[in-house]
Parts: C-alpha cells; sequence; structure tokens
C-alpha cells in the first residue's frame, strides 16, 4: 500500500486539507485493515474492509450504523455512558467508498483512551466486562433480526468442525499429517454440538458484539474507567452466551492468544469471577436465568471454536487470518485448546460463581 498516495485520495473523499497528512496502522486487528489518517485539524480511523471476509461491506456499515444510531438515542436520554464510535460521511454523505477497488470507510477517532491486548487485573476485567455488559443493555430493546448476518454461522461451531474435516479432506498444503493429536482431540470434543443445539432452543436471539476482545474495549486515559465498545464489524443476531465466552477467552489466560508459553495459559480465576461479576451487573433484570446458566457453556465453546478455526485455517494455507510466521495459526491454535482443557478441569469452581452471580 502506498500510504501516501492513498491518504491524499481519502483526505479527498472526506474534504480534508491535502497538507500535514499522514497514515499509519494502529490497532492489531486480523480481518481489516484499519489505519489513522492524521490531517490538518484532527484525525479519523480509516478501515480498508476485507472483502474476503465481509462479501457484503456495505451489510456491515448499515448494520453498525444502525447501532450507532440506536445508542445515540439512548445516550442522548442518559441511558447509556459510553462515548460511541460514529461512522464519519464523505463530502458527498456516503459512509463506504470505492478506492481503486478497495472499500474504505471512517470512523471518528476516540481520543483520551487506550486498549489492552492482555487483561492485567481483576478490576480491569471487570470495567471492560461491564462495558460490554452495558453494551448488550441499551441493546436489548433493539429488534436483532434488523442486523444482516455479514458472516454466516459465524459461531455455528457444527459448521466449523465439517468445514475442519473439508481441510482435513483436502490437506491442500500437505500439513495433515504434523496435526494428527490435534485433530483426535477436536474429535472427542463433539458434545459442545449437541449441547448448544439444545440450549439455543431455551434462549432469546440477541443483537450482539459477537467479538468482545479485552482489545475491542477502550479505557480512559485519566480515569482507566471505560470509555467505549468499539470494532462494531460482527455486530449480528446471536445469544450472550457467545460474547461472554469470547470475554473469558481473551481475559483470562495472562498469555496472549498466539503465546507458546503453553504451560501458562491458563485460567485465571479471579479475572473469570471479575467477567462474571462486571457482565451480569448491567443485565440483571433483562437476563432469563437459563440464559445465565448458558454462560458456562459459552466458556467452553468460545476458546474451543477460535481453536478449530486456527487450525482449519493453518491446514488450508493461512488464507483467512493474518499470520506472521508460519506456524502462527498452530500455535494460536494449540493455545486455545490449552485454556479449554482448563476451563474444564475447573469446571465446578467455574460453574458455581457463575449459578450464584
Amino acid at each position: 500500500m502506498n500510504t501516501d498516495s492513498h491518504a491524499q485520495l481519502l483526505a479527498h473523499q472526506f474534504g480534508f486539507e491535502p497538507t500535514q497528512l499522514s497514515l499509519n496502522p494502529i490497532g492489531n486487528g486480523h480481518i481489516n485493515t484499519t489505519m489513522l489518517l492524521k490531517h490538518a485539524h484532527g484525525a479519523v480511523v480509516v478501515q480498508r474492509l476485507n472483502t474476503d471476509v465481509f462479501p457484503k461491506p456495505d451489510k456491515l456499515v448499515a448494520n453498525a450504523r444502525k447501532i450507532e444510531q440506536h445508542l445515540l438515542k439512548k445516550h442522548r436520554k442518559q441511558q447509556y455512558q459510553l462515548d460511541i464510535i460514529k461512522h464519519v460521511a464523505t463530502t458527498d454523505q456516503r459512509y463506504l467508498l470505492d478506492i481503486n477497488g478497495e472499500k474504505w470507510r471512517a470512523l471518528e477517532f476516540i481520543g483520551g483512551s487506550y486498549s489492552e491486548e492482555v487483561v492485567r487485573s481483576p478490576s480491569q476485567a471487570k470495567v471492560a466486562a461491564n462495558a460490554f455488559g452495558q453494551f448488550a443493555a441499551a441493546l436489548e430493546d433493539f429488534d436483532a433480526e434488523q442486523l444482516y448476518p455479514v458472516i454466516q454461522d459465524f459461531h455455528n461451531l457444527a459448521m466449523r468442525l465439517d468445514m475442519l474435516e473439508q481441510a482435513v479432506q483436502a490437506d491442500s498444503q500437505g500439513r495433515v499429517a504434523k496435526v494428527s493429536e490435534q485433530l483426535a482431540f477436536c474429535q472427542q470434543q463433539t458434545h459442545l454440538v449437541h449441547q448448544l443445539a439444545e440450549l439455543v432452543t431455551r434462549v432469546p436471539v440477541r443483537p450482539c458484539h459477537n467479538d468482545t476482545k479485552i482489545n475491542n474495549m477502550l479505557f480512559s486515559n485519566k480515569t482507566d474507567q471505560a470509555k467505549a465498545v468499539i470494532d462494531l464489524d460482527t455486530c449480528m443476531p446471536g445469544y450472550w452466551l457467545f460474547d461472554f465466552g469470547d470475554m473469558v477467552r481473551t481475559f483470562c489466560s495472562p498469555e496472549p492468544e498466539d503465546s507458546t508459553e503453553l504451560s501458562n495459559v491458563r485460567v485465571r480465576k479471579d479475572i473469570f469471577a471479575a467477567i462474571v461479576e462486571g457482565y451480569i451487573e448491567p443485565l440483571k433484570g433483562l437476563i432469563t436465568v437459563q440464559e445465565k446458566r448458558s454462560f458456562w457453556l459459552g466458556a467452553q465453546v468460545m476458546p474451543f471454536m477460535i481453536g478449530v478455526r486456527f487450525l482449519t485455517d493453518y491446514i488450508n494455507g493461512d488464507k483467512y487470518f493474518a499470520t506472521k510466521y508460519p506456524d502462527h495459526n498452530l500455535d494460536r491454535a494449540n493455545n486455545q485448546f490449552a485454556l479449554y482443557r482448563d476451563l474444564i478441569n475447573n469446571t465446578d469452581t467455574l460453574k458455581t460463581l457463575i449459578d450464584h452471580a
């Protein structure tokens, strides 16, 4: 990418002066290319959307803008206290633009904030979980059916296992022989598919964030409290159990998701307890008894399922997730399976924390 020429093209589209421009990467997302476009009078976040992953980027932007508008109404009524990520229109009032065949959008830059890659303390986990809980609560009266499923079957574990089997059968990169242990492990976890199929008939469909990683929540530089929930790309109809489970997946381990120090990959119980307390508090009066019980299954499914996805992508030749070295996705898969195993080993303690919340 020629950042200078892209900066000029983007600045022109949004009516920024063509001087003092800079365009630099921010964030650590696996899918879209996210950059900060600085100009003479400020800055905006610009994203090049990955149209292989999001083949209908117009629907993605439409979803995010519907949620943005709903949250703004709540904010005006003092029913939602966090900052809201807002789209920036071009000079001709478009929110999605085409630059040499690439799809781009711009979002307001939320300053005075920082993000984390690894949760450092229970108090930080509680703040972040509470922010995602506030987000869920504010959308409780939003009709989930308004949202287009930008990634079909995103949290469909049965489909993810089928895709893994297809990758194994194809073995396009000759990598299957290297992962026989991981494949045997995956085949032993199919009971999760049956549990999910039975459970989702008894919990309501909700508008969900679907990517509640710690780095999708901004903290205030001044107070270290929650400032904004960001990255609404995968907001779709779903179930709160998956949002809870993704927090467990991304908050609880003291290691990042690609760490190869597997002996250190474990569930920090105090962090798990903080997630439970922080997330459920804003949902009191809204969450059903069955939904709360479903959170334990969500905690198990999410690390296992993302591990399956990393393993599938590794076998297929790393076509979905961005990688930095040849075995990156395999390392990620092993990491997630290690976290899943530790969750299972601590079932009684962790499940009790949910039951008593």
